[in-house]
C-alpha cells in the first residue's frame, strides 16, 4: 500500500486519544500507547492525550490539528468524541458520527443488515429476566446474552441451562444499556480488516475458551489466530466482499474489521462490526496487516492517512 504523503508535517500536531471513561479504558490505554510509539518513531508530531469529559472539548483551543482517536468503548467509540471533533473541525481517522453510533448498537446494526438480506444471527431484545427465558425457548441452547451496546465481549455470556440465564442477564445489564440474546452457530471464528477500501487478509480464531470472550482477546497467549485464514482464494474473496458490503452498509469509512462466523455448512453469519479496532498486542488488525506487509508504524501512519484531503474520509477542515 503506497504512502500518500511522506512528510510527517502534513499531519500537524496530533492528538492520540486515550483512555477515557469506559469500561475498555484499560485496552484503550494500550492501543493508545502503542500508536503514539508509532507514530513519534515516524517523525509525526503526535501527544498522548488521556482523555477526559472535559479535555475532549478544548483540543482545538490547544492547538491541535488532527486527532487518532483510540477511545474504545462508550463515549470515544459511539459517536459521542466524533461529533466533539467535527465541532471543532479536527479530521480523524474512521467512522464519522452516525457509523460510530450504528456499529456500536448492535441491535440495530443487525436490523440494518437483517433489512438488506445480509445473514446474521437471530436475536431479541431482552428487557428483563423472563425475556431472556422466552427469547431462549424460542432461539434454543445455547445462546448468547449480551449488552447491546459495549465492546471487547465485555458482558458478554454464553448460556447452555435456563438456570444459567438469570445470572447472565445480569452481567449484561451491569453495562447500562440494553440487553440483547443471540441465536449460537456453531463453527469457526473468524474477522475481515479493512483500510481505506482495501481488505485485509481474513484471520480464523481458535479462542482459548468457549468462545472469543475478553481473556482469550487480550490476557490468553493460548488462543490461537491463522492468517489468512485456512481457505481457498475464492471463499475468501466471497467472504471478503460480504464484510465490505457489511461495513458500507453502516456508512463505514476509513479503517474497522467486521466479525463473522462459519457454520458446519460454511455459511457465513455475521457477528458484529468494530469501527475503532485494537492496537494491543493482541489486536487482530495490526495482525491482518502485517501479514498484508505492513508492519505497525507503517499502519498507523496509513490510518492517520485516510484522514487527509483525498482520502476517504471527507470529515473536517483542514
Amino acid at each position: 500500500m503506497a504512502r500518500r504523503v511522506t512528510d510527517p508535517a502534513a499531519f500537524g500536531r496530533v492528538a492520540v486519544l486515550m483512555g477515557g471513561w469506559s469500561a475498555e479504558r484499560e485496552v484503550s490505554l494500550s492501543s493508545g500507547r502503542n500508536v503514539l510509539e508509532a507514530l513519534r518513531a515516524c517523525g509525526v508530531d503526535a501527544h498522548g492525550i488521556d482523555a477526559d469529559r472535559r479535555n475532549i472539548l478544548r483540543l482545538a483551543e490547544c492547538g491541535y490539528t488532527r486527532a487518532f482517536n483510540l477511545l474504545h468503548g462508550v463515549g470515544g467509540e459511539d459517536g459521542t468524541v466524533q461529533a466533539v471533533l467535527d465541532l471543532q473541525k479536527i479530521p480523524y481517522p474512521g467512522c464519522g458520527v452516525l457509523a460510530s453510533a450504528l456499529g456500536m448498537d448492535k441491535l440495530l446494526c443487525k436490523r440494518l443488515w437483517k433489512a438488506e438480506a445480509l445473514p446474521t444471527p437471530d436475536y431479541r431484545l431482552v428487557r428483563e429476566p423472563s425475556d431472556a427465558l422466552a427469547a431462549a425457548e424460542n432461539l434454543g441452547y445455547p445462546l448468547f446474552i449480551k449488552p447491546a451496546a459495549d465492546g471487547s465481549s465485555l458482558g458478554v455470556s454464553k448460556v447452555a441451562t435456563p438456570d444459567q440465564l438469570a445470572c447472565a442477564f445480569a452481567e449484561a445489564y451491569r453495562t447500562g444499556g440494553a440487553v440483547m440474546a443471540e441465536a449460537c452457530v456453531a463453527g469457526g471464528e473468524y474477522t475481515c480488516c479493512v483500510l481505506e477500501g482495501h481488505r485485509l487478509p481474513l484471520i480464523q480464531i481458535e479462542p482459548d475458551g468457549e468462545f472469543y470472550d475478553y481473556h482469550a482477546k487480550y490476557q490468553s497467549d493460548n488462543t490461537r489466530y491463522y492468517c489468512p485464514a485456512s481457505m481457498n482464494a475464492a471463499d475468501a474473496d466471497r467472504l471478503q466482499d460480504l464484510c465490505q458490503r457489511a461495513f458500507a452498509l453502516l456508512g463505514g469509512e476509513g479503517w474497522g474489521r467486521v466479525d463473522f462466523l462459519l457454520d458446519e455448512r460454511s455459511r457465513p453469519w455475521l457477528i458484529e462490526i468494530n469501527t475503532l479496532p485494537g492496537m494491543t498486542s493482541h489486536s487482530l488488525l495490526p495482525m491482518a496487516a502485517r501479514t498484508a506487509g505492513l508492519d505497525f508504524p507503517e499502519l498507523c501512519w496509513a490510518v492517520l492517512e485516510t484522514s487527509l484531503p483525498g482520502g476517504e474520509s471527507k470529515r473536517g477542515v483542514q
